[in-house]
């Protein structure tokens, strides 16, 4: 499996919401578990559940070899977190989180502009920033249309997993 293939098992473990995942393909072998591991085992969980899920989308593969390849971005809906009329305002926007922990950049390069700022309209499939991860740099993409309405991290800020990056208003 290559860095890529296992980026894409991650979070397909992680949609899913597993505990544990073990893969053994030849003398290659993978064993995770995920924080919902100790859960299941404190609560009495026992037995094997066996799905078969189709395998997850190809992602295209980015052209300057200085590049990793594309990695999407999890969308979700934006939840307000009080009862504020500002963050009410926000409810009908899409957050575009961070798929893996690094480095956030709005440029491919320090003297290149910015992917997006705010007010730009987007489409599906358009790189909006990258994200830097032991020393590979990728490109995170937008799955949805719409406009850029608020930027939530600074240039060259470290981020988390699922951390919302921009929102984005689907209607236009």
């Amino acid at each position: 499996m290559d860095f890529k293939e296992i980026q894409e098992l991650l979070k397909l473990i992680n949609r899913l919401d597993l505990s544990e995942f073990k893969m053994k393909d030849g003398e290659f072998e993978l064993s995770i578990r995920t924080k919902n591991y100790e859960r299941g085992r404190n609560q009495g969980y026992q037995g094997v559940i066996q799905e078969t899920y189709p395998a997850p989308p190809a992602v295209p593969v980015a052209a300057s070899p200085s590049v990793a390849p594309s990695v999407v971005g999890t969308l979700t809906t934006a939840a307000p977190a009080s009862g504020n009329t500002s963050e009410k305002a926000t409810d009908h926007l899409i957050a575009v989180k961070s798929p893996i922990v690094g480095t956030f950049y709005r440029s491919s390069s320090p003297d290149k502009p910015s992917f997006v700022k705010v007010g730009d309209t987007i489409s599906a499939g358009d790189v909006v920033c990258v994200v830097e991860a032991m020393k590979l740099f990728n490109e995170i993409e937008s799955e949805f249309s719409g406009t850029i309405e608020k930027i939530l991290v600074e240039d060259a800020q470290p981020v988390e997993y699922d951390q919302v990056l921009f929102l984005l208003n689907p209607k236009g």
